[in-house]
């Protein structure tokens, strides 16, 4: 039987306000796969996925990923900011999350800087990278800490549209070779099309899942593709006049 994470959140209400922010939101994640979750600012995704990572335990309902074996599932998280330490190198960045002696994690960190372009740069500090190079870095520290499942809240979108491209090309990549599951947080359908396995569409105000659509398009995509046209303006459609 196939791994999934089963999600049923019930309520999830901030204290300043009377209309829950999430409600009645069930939803099974399939192991291994890179699901996004689409939908409006201020829908709700990002506390979606600070429930999802353990940060907020305020709500009603159950959200533990955990594996087959009962245990809980290693998560990574991906910001929208890097957040490395400034006062340590690149490379001590990555090793901070890796395991063994100092010589096993210093190896797995230049493994993973190689992985993602930046061979070269690990004795550089955070402050000397560019903004593409500082999300390369916290890519690689996130799948450095060989995580069950990354979470990732909007990483891209800070950066120039080439820049964005070509760390969505990059994520692609390491996502299939891994087969880690992704959750992964957008408001931009072309984003959501590139990337994914299957997208949630989210409706605000509560939160709540409008379509779950399975994309089965090959890699590499192109967003300008009928199949993904016609996606694209659905999602556009549903977004515009939910249900």
């Amino acid at each position: 039987m196939a791994l999934t994470y089963p999600i049923h959140i019930h309520s999830k209400t901030f204290s300043n306000e009377s209309t829950p922010v999430i409600r009645d939101l069930e939803v099974a994640l399939p192991g291994g796969e890179f699901v996004s979750l689409l939908g409006p600012s201020g829908a709700g995704k990002s506390t979606f996925l600070n429930i999802l990572a353990g940060l907020d335990k305020d709500f009603e309902g159950n959200a533990a990923l955990k594996q087959e074996n009962g245990q809980p599932a290693r998560i990574s998280l991906m910001f929208q900011e890097p957040r490395l330490m400034p006062w340590l190198t690149i490379c001590d960045n990555i090793m901070l999350v890796c395991e063994g002696t100092k010589t096993q994690r210093k190896h797995q960190a230049l493994h993973w800087l190689q992985q993602v372009g930046l061979s070269g740069a690990e004795n550089q500090y955070p402050a000397q990278l560019s903004g593409g190079m500082l999300k390369r870095a916290a890519l690689a520290r996130a799948f450095a800490y060989e995580p069950d499942v990354l979470l990732m809240d909007e990483p891209f979108s800070s950066l120039d549209i080439p820049a964005a491209d070509s760390l969505r090309a990059l994520l692609t990549q390491l996502h299939q070779a891994r087969r880690i599951t992704v959750v992964y947080v957008t408001h931009d359908i072309n984003e959501a099309l590139m990337l994914s396995d299957r997208i949630l569409l989210l409706s605000s105000h509560p939160m709540q899942i409008i379509r779950d659509v399975a994309i089965t398009e090959p890699h590499p995509r192109n967003v300008q593709s009928p199949a993904l046209l016609a996606l694209s303006q659905g999602f556009k459609q549903a977004l515009t006049h939910p249900a």
